[in-house]
């Protein structure tokens, strides 16, 4: 099942101009907040929010002014009941025009401006999708469910997961030309297949090109070409888990075809999958199978105990730095576990085998 768009960080937008245009207002209310109360304009840089000013809460409102002569970097706007205690963050896009905010309620609102009213109408729909998927997730853990009811729910969710990640989608679409579909799109580009991004990316004003989110996603999206399926694998060199530096390339010419499986001792889910990795490589390694780990992993020792603990027989490559691996980067990977299956002339066959898929793959292959 695909990771539920509720489990979405609420923090996944960069906030900035829409246009490089002066004069912005935002006219803020705030429900329970005392006269003399503070509301603060943050930039997020380096994922630390700084303060660039603040505004006095007088009758339950706040506002902020100022210019947006060149594109900016985040904007959020926050506030801290100290009495509550209470913390609010509102992502607001800042943009020439009056923009209106509402803070205290179940969920920030905003709106008044072309970003702003686009970015109001995705988070609405979020939000309601969110709920509905929170609620069948619930159902799925219900013990109290029968079997078939809690395949049944399951199904749901799965439904309605595909359909929000289509609202995503659309929603990227219909507002690839401003703020809001940029970064929707460097938010969630990892969630569809770079075939059906790259038409989109395409579309990205020139006016967005430096735009690290962007810089980032085009450099995922050529890592992802450069490594798909028919294309030619990757060398690169790293260390055993004894300190020896050994090359990929070392493995894949001893097998018929080998599994390159990024993983790390912390990953939960890479844990949970292993009995299937050991499972077929013990059934098909007398058939030419191999394996040859990558662990995103920054402790030797972690690393060390784990492959011992899950029964990992097969050779081990890793340079300590988590996940500023750098053969996960050459290969594009984001989320573990991931697998590239190689030949042994070199050609990428598979990405992605989990579960019983490498056992059903390599029955067809090693016949």
């Amino acid at each position: 099942m695909k990771t539920f768009l509720w489990m979405a960080t609420a923090g996944m937008l960069a906030l900035a101009s829409c246009q490089s245009k002066p004069g912005y207002t935002i006219n803020g209310t705030i429900a329970g907040a005392a006269d003399g109360d503070t509301v603060y304009l943050q930039n997020v840089v380096n994922g630390k929010l700084v303060k660039i000013d603040s505004a006095v809460v007088k009758g339950g409102t706040f506002q902020f002014t100022g210019d947006v002569d060149t594109v900016t970097v985040s904007r959020y706007v926050t506030y801290t009941d100290t009495e509550a205690p209470k913390h609010i963050n509102a992502m607001v896009f800042l943009e020439p025009g009056t923009i209106t905010l509402e803070l205290g309620g179940e969920a920030p609102k905003v709106a008044g401006t072309v970003c702003n009213d686009a970015y109001q109408n995705f988070m609405t729909e979020f939000i309601a999708a969110n709920k509905e998927m929170r609620d069948l997730y619930n159902q799925t853990r219900n013990d109290s469910l029968s079997e078939e009811q809690r395949k049944e729910a399951e199904k749901q969710l799965e439904e309605k997961d595909s359909l929000s990640m289509e609202m995503v989608f659309n929603t990227i679409s219909s507002n690839i030309t401003n703020l809001v579909g940029v970064q929707l799109l460097t938010s969630y580009s990892s969630a569809f297949d770079a075939e059906r991004i790259q038409p989109l990316v395409d579309q990205i004003p020139a006016s967005f090109a430096n735009d690290e989110g962007v810089v980032r996603m085009k450099e995922h999206l050529a890592a992802l070409a450069k490594t798909a399926v028919g294309q030619k694998f990757i060398d690169f060199t790293m260390n055993t888990p004894e300190g020896e530096s050994v090359k990929l390339s070392d493995f894949i010419a001893k097998n018929k075809y080998t599994l390159i499986d990024f993983w790390a001792s912390w990953c939960g889910p890479c844990r949970a999958e292993m009995p299937n990795v050991v499972k077929a490589y013990k059934k098909y390694q007398a058939k030419g199978f191999g394996i040859v780990g990558v662990s995103l992993d920054r402790d030797a020792e972690a690393w060390k105990k784990a492959i011992k603990d899950l029964n990992i027989t097969w050779p081990q490559m890793s340079d300590l730095k988590a996940w500023d691996c750098e053969g996960a980067k050459l290969y594009a990977v984001r989320a573990i576990p991931a697998t590239v299956l190689v030949d042994q002339e070199g050609t990428i066959i598979a990405r992605d085998l989990r579960g019983d898929d490498i056992a059903t793959k390599l029955a067809e292959l090693l016949k």
